[in-house]
């Protein structure tokens, strides 16, 4: 079994939580049915696409090192990504939302090594290769568009999930799976598409996440570019599909000018999109970015951030106006006047301050929760965070006194201070108190007898968002999807076919072969009469070698192909224009 991966800097840096997602590309398990499918696809959109997608992107097939008649290799692409500085894993399948962003972030594009069926030719669900290398590697030659997929990243990994957010992954990566896997029972995809059908009609309010996916989908994948009346596709989905290529570019799908609205304007993963929108260049989309960002608790933070984090039920982390990160899974907020006066988490959490974590301040020191004061006192103008030593000793917050800290909203910290810690510009972030107790009213936040109290300090909470501040403060080695990619067994008639494209694929690189075309055609007609993109490829070479006796007896064939499987007619007839048409025009 050969595994290609080249690794480079950008790799080697990403973080072991992402790493985890990481496969090697088998090679040798491509088959030579996986290779037609690839070759006849890339024919058909460099044909195509050279008139209606972005001049950025045949420029890209020459700079990402794609190959028009070989699936790339992660060898390959890591070499030649490198120079524009990017790189490119091999993943399995659908990975979280999160995690996809957050490799563009690091500059590292997430490829699915897998291939469509045959049957899927035009379109999948699924990510594959021909999506993730055809779709997405090619633009991101372009310098401003690369830089605002990272940028992208960058925010989009920061943005709070629903809990429904996760359900619907699970069930989009099932539906990738069946429906890619040969030989599923019908009804076993009837089930996952209804369930993906059921899950993305009943969001319930779009999360951050849902929103920031929409934009991802609208741009990043079904993106057009230019004006309305003569737009060009960016979209890697779009690129990557023979299909809504062609059909994206007709008055049946409406064409939108691209503003934020796009992020409320949800899509369904199953089905052709009826509108999609168009940007004038590359600038504005970076600036709807910006727009939107502007809007998620990442920047606004405040009660409406950190009620967004308990709603999300997953690690997060709040910031507060002193530069403290609290980390963990939030569970409970108080609030007072329209602000949040006192947060608490549930289970392990950790403390940092610019991305990094405090010393004994991490999950064990903080197994079982964290709670705190935030705001100002009661009846004090001066935020404890902007006292001078002065102030401090004013108000007996100082090492060794016994006190009683009234905050605003009724939060009552009384104890002895035994020490605070500061940050390099010397502001206090916390105060260690011990025989302290934590109250609001009758209600006890805290008891002496838990130990050590840890009071946070921060007049506000700027900033709230997904996933740790330190990734190192916790184990995210843990990603178990509810799903694996299926490999199927292979028939015996299935085994034979896949010979006969090995053979003429031999053929047309110069390679040895076992029979030759006739006999290879003579196979196909006997043994495999419901296949067409072998008798295609056999057509080629034929009319390479003048052969009008074979020419006709395949198009002869593959009429009647049409006939007994209509809903290919276009596939074949897509195929033979490549031939005889630019023949002609040669």
């Amino acid at each position: 079994m050969e595994s290609n991966f080249e690794s480079n800097p950008l790799i080697d840096r990403l973080p072991k939580h992402l790493k985890q997602f990481i496969i090697p590309q088998d090679y040798n398990d491509y088959t030579p049915i996986n290779q037609a499918v690839w070759r006849y696809v890339m024919r058909k959109n460099v044909d195509y696409l050279s008139k209606v997608a972005h001049n950025s992107y045949l420029e890209g097939l020459d700079k990402t090192g794609l190959e028009i008649d070989n699936i790339p290799n992660m060898y390959g692409m890591n070499r030649i990504l490198k120079e524009i500085g990017w790189a490119a894993v091999a993943v399995d399948g659908f990975i979280p939302p999160s995690a996809f962003m957050e490799f563009q972030a690091y500059n590292v594009l997430v490829i699915a090594c897998d291939i469509r069926q045959l049957e899927h030719i035009e379109y999948t669900p699924a990510p594959d290769i021909i999506h993730e290398g055809a779709g997405h590697a090619p633009i991101i030659a372009n310098p401003e568009y690369a830089e605002y997929l990272r940028r992208f990243g960058e925010i989009g990994c920061k943005a709070i999930s629903s809990a429904r957010d996760y359900e619907l992954y699970e069930a989009v990566r099932l539906l990738s799976i069946v429906k890619e896997a040969e030989g599923t029972p019908a009804e076993e995809i009837k089930a996952a598409e209804d369930q993906v059908d059921f899950l993305q009609n009943n969001m319930g309010e779009l999360s951050e996440m849902s929103k920031i996916r929409n934009l991802h989908w609208w741009t990043v994948e079904y993106g057009l570019i230019g004006t309305v009346e003569n737009p060009k596709i960016y979209g890697a989905g779009l690129l990557s599909s023979i299909g809504e290529s062609a059909w994206c570019m007709t008055d049946n799908v409406k064409k939108i000018p691209y503003d934020i609205s796009a992020a409320d304007q949800s899509f369904d993963i199953t089905k052709p999109q009826p509108q999609l929108y168009v940007t004038p260049d590359f600038a504005q989309l970076s600036s709807v970015l910006e727009e939107f960002a502007s809007k998620m608790a990442l920047r606004t933070g405040g009660l409406s951030g950190i009620q967004k984090l308990i709603t999300s039920k997953n690690l997060g982390t709040v910031e507060l106006s002193t530069g403290l990160q609290i980390s963990g899974v939030f569970t409970n907020v108080i609030e007072n006047e329209g602000k949040p006066v006192y947060i608490q988490t549930t289970g392990k959490t950790a403390l940092s301050y610019r991305e990094k974590e405090l010393v004994s301040h991490g999950t064990d020191a903080h197994a079982e929760g964290f709670g705190s004061p935030v705001g100002k006192l009661k009846g004090i103008n001066l935020a404890i965070e902007d006292m001078g030593p002065r102030d401090l000793r004013a108000y007996d917050i100082y090492e060794g006194e016994q006190i009683t800290l009234e905050f605003e909203g009724n939060i009552k910290v009384s104890g002895e201070i035994v020490t605070g810690t500061r940050n390099l510009q010397g502001e206090i972030l916390l105060i260690k108190f011990k025989n302290c107790t934590v109250t609001q009213g009758e209600t006890i936040l805290f008891a002496p007898e838990w130990g050590i109290y840890d009071m946070a300090v921060g007049k506000k909470i700027t900033s709230a968002f997904s996933g740790p501040a330190d990734v190192n403060s916790f184990d995210m080695i843990s990603h178990v999807p509810s799903s694996h990619t299926i490999k199927q067994k292979k028939s015996a008639e299935r085994e034979e076919l896949e010979g006969l494209y090995r053979n003429v694929r031999n053929l047309r690189e110069g390679k040895a072969a076992e029979i030759t075309l006739k006999e290879a055609f003579g196979a196909v007609t006997a043994n495999h009469k419901n296949d067409w993109l072998l008798s295609v490829e056999i057509a080629e070479l034929a009319k390479k070698e003048n052969n009008t006796d074979l020419i006709d007896k395949v198009l002869n064939h593959l009429e009647k192909v049409k006939i007994n499987r209509p809903e290919v007619a276009h596939l074949i007839d897509g195929g033979l224009e490549l031939i005889f048409e630019k023949a002609t025009n040669l």
